[in-house]
């Protein structure tokens, strides 16, 4: 099929090559523009425009698609369709209706879950032992479109929002190939979705990371876990952040001393690990890091440093 890809993060690449392996004619890769990246403010492509460029696709970087002349230019193309995979802006009704068979986009929940910006992450921090992928019709609602294919992807104890993100990228990529090929074949049959039965995925920001002791040590455990890479779990600790990257829940911490402990309260510093009180359970911190220092495991952090029973780890700004 000739096809406009419309994508912007590493999500998106391995829909791309998928596509283009699959013998497709990417006739246009649409993306977000280039933004300035590191200390030197250098133009940083986007993942998708350094694959198209791999690839000899042309690239195009609107900063609004929805203008009148960028829609236009779609149109010259004259796709059979376009391929979304998290884009980064919000297509009006003249794109969506432009081609054939539409736009169809690759949502890395199983709709109506998790609508929204950021679901790899949400369903991991809300506790889902299962999530997947869904390619959906879309329309001009927020992923409310007709639901086309899901391909399931389980969620393991261990789990982080980045190994997840690799995991459905990869099944996205299978699923959006197979969508196509029975879009063209005609043996698709749509299906509408009902309410979405969880709280919208909303985006991701770095206060989301600020760790509040109040809550239960199996709620900060998965937030831990969801925002690891990005924007990671912070606290503070003897006035500085330190992020926190791995940890678990300690189930046999009992006694007095746990009882009256304010939630925050180091309890325990261990060789590997150190415990901390949380609103509802103890949290075992297995690996860290402070500014200007790398990521590191508590046994090596513990080499340079020293924690100490009794201080209190407190929310950040």
């Amino acid at each position: 099929m000739r096809i406009i890809f419309m994508g912007t993060p590493e999500l998106s690449v391995g829909t791309l090559e998928a596509l283009v392996e699959a013998g497709h004619d990417v006739c246009l890769a649409v993306t977000q523009p280039d933004k300035p990246k590191g200390r030197g403010k250098e133009m940083q492509p986007t993942p998708v425009k350094e694959t198209a460029v791999r690839y000899g696709i042309p690239v195009f970087q609107p900063k609004k698609v929805r203008e009148p002349e960028c829609v236009e230019y779609l149109k010259s193309f004259q796709a059979e369709v376009c391929v979304v995979v998290a884009f980064g802006q919000i297509l009006p009704g003249e794109i969506l209706d432009m081609t054939p068979y539409g736009c169809i986009n690759v949502h890395t929940s199983l709709l109506p879950k998790y609508r929204g910006a950021a679901p790899i992450q949400w369903a991991i921090i809300q506790g889902e032992q299962v999530t997947g992928v869904t390619t959906m019709q879309m329309d001009e609602g927020i992923d409310t479109g007709d639901m086309l294919l899901t391909t399931e992807v389980p969620i393991t104890p261990e789990e982080t929002g980045e190994s997840l993100h690799d995991k459905l990228a990869a099944a996205g990529a299978e699923l959006a190939v197979r969508t196509l090929k029975e879009l063209e074949a005609g043996t698709l049959t749509p299906k509408k979705q009902g309410e979405s039965p969880t709280p919208y995925a909303k985006m991701l920001n770095k206060k989301m990371g600020n760790i509040d002791w109040n809550q239960p040590a199996a709620a900060i455990e998965r937030l831990i876990r969801g925002l690891n890479s990005w924007p990671s779990a912070y606290t503070i600790w003897n006035g500085k952040v330190m992020k926190i990257w791995k940890a678990g829940v300690k189930s046999d911490e009992t006694g007095d001393t746990v009882e009256k402990a304010a939630p925050g309260t180091i309890l325990k510093v261990e060789k590997d690990s150190f415990c901390v009180q949380t609103g509802d359970g103890v949290l075992l911190v297995k690996e860290v890091q402070l500014p200007g220092k790398k990521h590191m495991d508590v046994c090596a952090f513990l080499r340079g440093n020293t924690v100490t029973p009794g201080t209190i780890l407190t929310s950040g700004m």
